[in-house]
């Protein structure tokens, strides 16, 4: 019988949503020896928390996380705020024994990022950053794929985020729906949001960045902000350009900006070795386009492929072949991944610890675009 997991959610907002219907789903379609039970989500507003807890069979609210963290009945803690609160909440969750899985970026800066590795690993509790397009089939077969020398020596490795949504200088920032235009509570802009997430896919299929050079540029100077009426100085960074080296001697581009017109959730991304290349595309995410140098004749070129068999990544665990998932299918993989990593003792990536690396490099587009130098990490 399967063992159950008792989950204190903390906020109410789109990721607590995403998070709670992986949790809820999980047992469903993946054996992993535990069944977690929606036990717990806090948040500061009283009706909304409410609402969120009757919609998706949450068994209490409460209006103060720190309930949720001291409760006995709690095994692990799901933090779904805004960056400035990762830290604070997580290392309380961890000093009280719980598991803690967090939301991506780990935290603003690396400097605030390190308490909470240490304390997580002080305490000997899980824990878990949701960098959730790892576990996109299509993303990991193309992983596997590098692993297994499918391109051999890899020469470039490339990686766009491109959104349109803070274009209108009428966009206030902070607030509840805007707080990521706020750099108190974000940290950073495009480079901890979105860079972060091709950054995190990045280290995990290529190894680590040795050494980087960023331009990053805030095109509107200044917005009002939500609470207050009041017009303030924009702090976040709006868009990101890298250049880099990886340890393995390949070069890296990567950039992120939320002003390319037309584009709402554009992730990109592509490798290029000595015998061949694969790309991947958000917009398509089931598919992968490879090139294999090795085929010779008139059937040289790039071919499609489509991830929905069940030998590709996860997808022995849903539908029949040809039927597509979706990007909410990624967070119920991390779930089971996450939990697997429980019954078999060995944790599943991205830890804190991880994600540390991921905040680090962030912090050096950060410091390169402000100071126009090549950082060596």
């Amino acid at each position: 019988m399967a063992k159950s997991l008792n989950i204190g959610m903390i906020g109410t907002g789109f990721m607590a949503r995403v998070h709670s219907h992986a949790w809820s789903s999980v047992a469903h379609f993946f054996d992993t020896g535990y069944r977690p039970i929606l036990k717990a989500v806090a948040a500061r507003d009283a009706e909304k928390v409410k609402s969120f807890a009757e919609t998706w069979g949450y068994e209490r609210a409460e209006t103060d996380w720190r309930k949720v963290i001291e409760a006995d009945d709690i095994d692990a803690i799901d933090i779904c705020v805004p960056n400035d609160m990762h830290a604070e909440i997580a290392i309380a969750a961890a000093e009280a024994g719980k598991m803690v899985l967090c939301e991506k970026p780990l935290a603003r800066t690396e400097a605030e990022s390190k308490p909470m590795v240490d304390a997580v690993e002080k305490a000997g509790v899980a824990n878990m950053v949701w960098y959730n397009y790892r576990r996109i089939p299509a993303v990991t077969l193309i992983k596997n794929m590098v692993a297994d020398g499918k391109l051999g020596t890899i020469f470039h490795y490339r990686a766009q985020f491109l959104q349109d949504w803070t274009i209108s200088p009428d966009v206030p920032q902070g607030g509840a729906a805007t707080w990521r235009l706020d750099v108190d509570a974000a940290g950073s802009g495009v480079t901890g949001d979105l860079l972060a997430h091709c950054l995190d896919t990045a280290l995990w299929i290529n190894g680590g960045i040795s050494s980087l050079s960023a331009m990053t540029e805030t095109f509107i100077k200044e917005r009002k902000d939500a609470l207050s009426g009041e017009t303030k100085p924009v702090g976040i960074d709006d868009a990101a350009a890298v250049m880099s080296r990886f340890e393995n001697g390949s070069l890296g581009l990567f950039e992120s900006t939320r002003y390319a017109r037309g584009h709402k959730a554009a992730y990109t991304l592509e490798i290029n070795g000595e015998k061949g290349s694969l790309s991947w595309d958000l917009h398509d995410l089931n598919r992968v386009q490879y090139f294999d140098h090795g085929v010779d004749g008139a059937q040289h070129g790039w071919t499609n492929i489509l991830v929905t068999d069940g030998d590709h990544p996860y997808l022995g665990k849903w539908w029949v072949p040809g039927l597509i998932i979706g990007y909410e299918h990624s967070f119920i993989h991390q779930v089971a991944d996450f939990l697997d990593g429980l019954k078999s003792g060995k944790p599943a990536a991205p830890t804190f610890k991880d994600a540390l690396e991921t905040a680090r490099v962030c912090d050096a587009i950060l410091a390169s675009g402000k100071s126009g130098k090549w950082v060596t990490l």
